[in-house]
């Protein structure tokens, strides 16, 4: 028999048989779950307590509390994702980004002629020969203002793919003076590009002066969260980025010996246009190898809260085999070491990205993703637009992911080394056997 002292207050109701949750007691092994509880109220007690005993119980694992790094890295994920943008529009987030970096030691920034933003973190002193470069992009499906077109219209630049039939009469919201005003689209104006009908302009209505240049976003609020999942207007791809961000962070608040490179891009939703500037301008390492990150429509093969998403191509191509390999030796090594991380290894070919550029352009490159809900707002359950959303356990373990990558606890040489002892190890046992069983030609 255990007895225990609750604290007046507590919600007796879920700790009785057949209330809502069971009773947790914190012991130094793991949780004692309780099965079975009597009661003795003490009454009106100064310390207000509860006597019970705990008849039968149960160990069961325990599951730590979110750590004061979980805590850092949502919160980054909830800022970056409350920052307007769009593509060619994305200099607020690049704004937010030179100061998170501004307040970090160890941490060097610049920028390359087309915009993307390049940061490097190198803390210790061992050398990498080929550090990983982390990629995400900074954009997402929007508006640009053009001009006002009347009392309360103004006509917009559409930038990203949204099926039309999701426009005139959806809500949107512009930037204007460091606040939203927001509007509803009236009529949209469609063009050809790449084979297919696509928004080329909106005219939408609006309760005041819109000027050029403003950014616009579906009318959606600020992140929210709902259980296990977060909903926002851009999750693609401001997840990737904050997860980069709270990699950084985690990198340089615990002082890990490490030495990556973070690339931050624009205009990734009209073709990653930034993407292939990096290359071409030489603004990532030769040396490096690339992991791009993104988020992903889920897929049936692929879903949401089973981890994040080590892809082994998209649509348009494989990626870099070895890279894909050593991003999977070192996940496999997490799994093994903490009980919280798990991840995926995927085909996602629901759309092309930019690990595709990176590779075609001269790169070693592969990617990962987080699975996604209501892709580009797009709900076609409802056949209306929604905020998008992911799993916070798969953001979560995408930083861990991160974090190893920059530390490199094995280094990458462009090879497969797991395939490449396997292969050794299974000629080495049965070479001999194969050579002694071969039969002359009669």
């Amino acid at each position: 028999m255990v007895r225990l002292l609750i604290e007046g207050g507590a919600d007796i109701d879920k700790a009785m048989d057949g209330g809502a949750t069971p009773l947790c007691v914190a012991s130094l092994q793991g949780h004692l779950e309780v099965r079975e509880l009597s009661f003795t109220y003490s009454g009106q007690s100064p310390c207000g307590t509860v006597l019970v005993e705990l008849k039968d119980w149960v160990v069961r694992p325990q599951t730590p509390p979110r750590t004061t790094t979980t805590n850092m890295s949502r919160k980054i994920l909830h800022d970056a994702m409350s920052i307007p943008t769009a593509p060619f529009v994305e200099h607020l987030v690049i704004e937010h980004i030179e100061q998170f970096c501004a307040r970090r030691k160890n941490v060097t920034l610049k920028r390359d002629a087309a915009g993307n933003t390049l940061i490097r973190v190198k803390q210790g002193t061992r050398k990498i020969a080929r550090p990983v470069c982390i990629t995400a992009h900074l954009d997402h499906p929007g508006f640009i203002a053009d001009k006002m077109t009347g009392k309360g219209r103004v006509r917009a630049f559409w930038r990203g793919g949204v099926p039309k039939e999701y426009f005139v009469g959806s809500g949107v919201r512009f930037w204007v003076d460091d606040k939203w005003m927001r509007g509803k689209v009236k009529s949209i104006k469609t063009v050809m590009r790449s084979g297919q009908r696509r928004v080329d302009t909106a005219v939408i209505t609006v309760p005041g002066e819109v000027p050029t240049g403003s950014i616009g976003m579906w009318d959606f609020g600020d992140p929210v969260v709902r259980g296990s999942r977060i909903y926002a207007r851009d999750c693609d791809d401001m997840a990737g980025a904050s997860a980069m961000l709270a990699c950084i962070d985690e990198l340089v608040r615990r002082r890990r010996s490490c030495d990556a490179y973070f690339l931050f891009t624009r205009a990734e939703e009209v073709g990653f246009i930034g993407a292939i500037a990096a290359c071409r301008l030489k603004t990532i390492p030769k040396k490096c190898f690339i992991v791009a990150m993104e988020t992903s429509t889920e897929l049936p093969h692929a879903r949401m809260g089973d981890g994040p998403i080590l892809r082994v191509g998209d649509r348009a191509s494989a990626f870099t085999p070895q890279v894909t390999a050593y991003c999977h030796r070192i996940a496999r090594e997490l799994d093994s070491a903490d009980k919280r991380f798990k991840f995926q290894r995927k085909l996602m070919d629901g759309g092309t990205c930019e690990s595709s550029a990176y590779c075609t352009l001269g790169y070693d490159a592969t990617g990962l993703c987080v699975a996604l809900g209501n892709y580009h707002n797009v709900n076609k359950k409802t056949g209306k637009l929604g905020p998008e959303y992911i799993d916070l356990d798969d953001y979560d373990n995408v930083v861990k992911w991160f974090v190893e990558l920059a530390r490199a606890p094995h280094p990458y040489t462009g090879k497969d080394e797991t395939l490449i002892k396997q292969i050794s190890e299974l000629e080495k046992a049965y070479k001999t056997l194969l050579r002694s069983t071969v039969r002359k030609p009669k």
